[in-house]
């Protein structure tokens, strides 16, 4: 990446429909000059904190302020060993703060974070915060959950998915707080390109809105737009943790400044390649046939012909398959391994009509319960969004109408988010005035 490439970026952090205060932080440093830029990059992170009462927002927002300021007066040359330096640094001012008092005993956060760097991407992390990144349709998970259920997945091979049905998902192995040394998964460099899209976030999101929904979301509103979306889905589908988002997406390379060709192994394999094995394998048998059928002179040259073919796809996967691990190496970081160039989940991160069709039902859903209870809304402004949005799906614009219902939905989260402090004022007046 390049200094003189922009980055659009925005954060969100909301305390969710059932938690009484915001135990996650978020923090930001772009670069401001080119000199800092080719020294540290940009950086971004999150941390979810635990502990109850004030106890996990102090941890959060200590690994907030710690960890900034200590990777960009770190005096190591790697952005990468110095990210692993400033989360350790936390963890460190984390534990010491808990040892003081024993109220706030065992207190810890989890901590997301990402550099932007000449040199790449990379990604530091502990706990089940997690670093997403959407490139062209897809969505990868380029972190680790420090949870029960992916260590038991790891361990006994088998998928995320059949482990939640034995684990609750809310059990986090690592931390930053607890004790005095912490291992740290340092991930990458991954390669950057332009138009990449980075979700930094907490579980409070992906406890409620699926993989491919944060990608489509993402990838195709801007970072802003995105970030209330993500948070308003995840509050309508039962906000039940704090909820928090910072999603970052690279600019367009200057002019005159070539795209690099993508060497990223977390990329699909060819699916081109794959269906011309498939295809190629199909005219094999075919000349197969021919010669069981004493048809030996156009039998014989089809599969001679298939058998160079399949050859040269087949020296082309391995050229793939080979860069690909060529390219994966251990990065030791304390006590820990961590696999780089490896996306640990993917999925397709495309909008839709059914998606489009899904935030209109919630929009209407939403209206009828705003119209029910009398939601103060700004007079005008929803209506004209999804007036717009009804008009965009008319006429096939899946992404516009998706970007104008996710504004309508967001005007009517706004006004809900209101009567529910009207409401609560109301309960404490009464309950004052029977005192």
């Amino acid at each position: 990446m390049r200094f003189d490439q922009s980055v659009r970026y925005a954060t969100v952090s909301d305390v969710g429909l059932r938690r009484q205060n915001n135990e996650d932080s978020t923090t930001t440093r772009v670069a401001s000059d080119a000199e800092t830029f080719e020294l540290r990059g940009h950086l971004f992170v999150v941390a979810d904190g635990m502990g109850g009462h004030a106890v996990g927002e102090l941890a959060s927002g200590m690994c907030t302020d710690v960890l900034p300021q200590s990777y960009l007066k770190s005096k190591l040359d790697s952005p990468g060993e110095a990210l692993v330096e400033a989360i350790t640094n936390a963890n460190a001012a984390i534990h010491e703060k808990g040892e003081m008092n024993s109220d706030f005993g065992r207190m810890g956060t989890t901590c997301s974070s990402l550099v932007l760097s000449k040199d790449g991407a990379y990604v530091g992390h502990v706990g089940d915060s997690r670093c997403y990144r959407i490139r062209r349709g897809r969505i990868n998970q380029l972190t680790f959950d420090h949870s029960l259920q992916w260590e038991l997945a790891r361990r006994k091979g088998i998928s995320v998915d059949v482990a939640e049905m034995y684990e609750p998902r809310n059990i986090i192995t690592r931390s930053l707080g607890p004790e005095p040394k912490v291992d740290v998964d340092l991930e990458g460099p991954f390669q950057i390109l332009s138009d990449d899209v980075y979700v930094l976030c907490s579980d409070g999101l992906t406890g409620h809105v699926t993989d491919p929904e944060i990608g489509a979301i993402a990838g195709s509103l801007p970072p802003a737009e995105a970030c209330r979306l993500l948070v308003n889905l995840a509050n309508v589908r039962g906000g039940s943790d704090n909820i928090s988002v910072v999603i970052a997406r690279v600019g367009k390379r200057p002019a005159g400044a070539p795209e690099p060709e993508p060497v990223d192994p977390t990329e699909p394999t060819n699916i081109w390649l794959l269906a011309g094995a498939w295809g190629v394998s199909g005219i094999f048998l075919l000349g197969i046939v021919l010669i069981l059928f004493q048809r030996y002179v156009p039998g014989t040259i089809i599969v001679g012909l298939s058998v160079m073919a399949l050859a040269g796809i087949g020296f082309r996967l391995w050229q793939l398959w080979f860069r690909s691990s060529s390219e994966t190496t251990l990065h030791e970081t304390g006590s820990s391994a961590t696999r780089t160039w490896k996306a640990y989940r993917a999925a397709t991160a495309q909008i839709d009509v059914p998606f489009a069709r899904h935030l209109a039902q919630i929009e209407s859903d939403l209206h009828r319960a705003a119209e029910e209870e009398s939601w103060p809304l700004t007079s005008g402004e929803h209506e004209r969004h999804y007036q717009r949005a009804s008009k965009a799906m008319a006429k096939g614009d899946t992404r516009k109408a998706v970007a104008e219902y996710a504004a309508a939905i967001d005007c009517l989260m706004k006004g809900m988010h209101r009567h529910r402090k009207r409401r609560k004022q109301a309960t404490l007046g009464s309950g004052e005035a029977a005192e």
